[in-house]
C-alpha cells in the first residue's frame, strides 16, 4: 500500500487511523450497489476504503462498542468474542470489512458480466 495513512506502533492505530476506519465503516454502509469504491479523506488524499481497511489489519486496539454493532450486523454467523464483553479487535473488525468489501466489488464485477453477457444474447 503506498498511501501517507499514518503506520501501526507496536500494534496500536494512531486515533487519526482509528477515525478514518470510522469514516470508512461510514462509507461502506452509505455505498450505492452500481458505485465506485467510496474512500476517505486523509489530509490531501482520498484513501479507498479497502486501503483504510487493510491499514489496521495488524491493530490490538479494540473497536468501541459503538462500531461493533454496525460490524457485527453484517455477518451471517453470529459474534462470539473474546472475554466477556465481547470486545473485537480493529485487527478482526477491519479483517470483516475487508472481506466485505472484497465481496461487493465480485457482486459489481459478475453483475456486468451478466448485464453484458445478457444484452449480447438479446442482440
Amino acid at each position: 500500500m503506498t498511501t501517507t495513512l499514518p503506520s501501526l506502533s507496536d500494534g496500536h492505530a494512531p486515533i487519526t487511523l482509528q477515525y478514518l476506519f470510522r469514516d470508512a465503516l461510514e462509507q461502506f454502509e452509505n455505498w450505492d450497489t452500481f458505485s465506485p469504491e467510496p474512500s476517505v479523506v486523509f489530509g490531501r488524499d482520498d484513501i479507498s476504503i479497502s486501503d483504510t481497511f487493510d491499514a489496521l489489519r495488524g491493530c490490538s486496539d479494540i473497536v468501541p462498542a459503538n462500531l461493533v454493532g454496525d460490524i457485527t450486523a453484517r455477518l451471517t454467523k453470529p459474534w462470539d468474542g473474546e472475554g466477556p464483553l465481547d470486545e473485537m479487535t480493529f485487527s478482526t473488525a477491519a479483517r470483516v470489512m475487508s472481506v466485505l468489501v472484497r465481496k461487493r466489488l465480485l457482486e459489481q464485477k459478475n453483475s456486468v458480466v451478466e448485464q453484458r453477457l445478457s444484452n449480447h444474447l438479446n442482440v
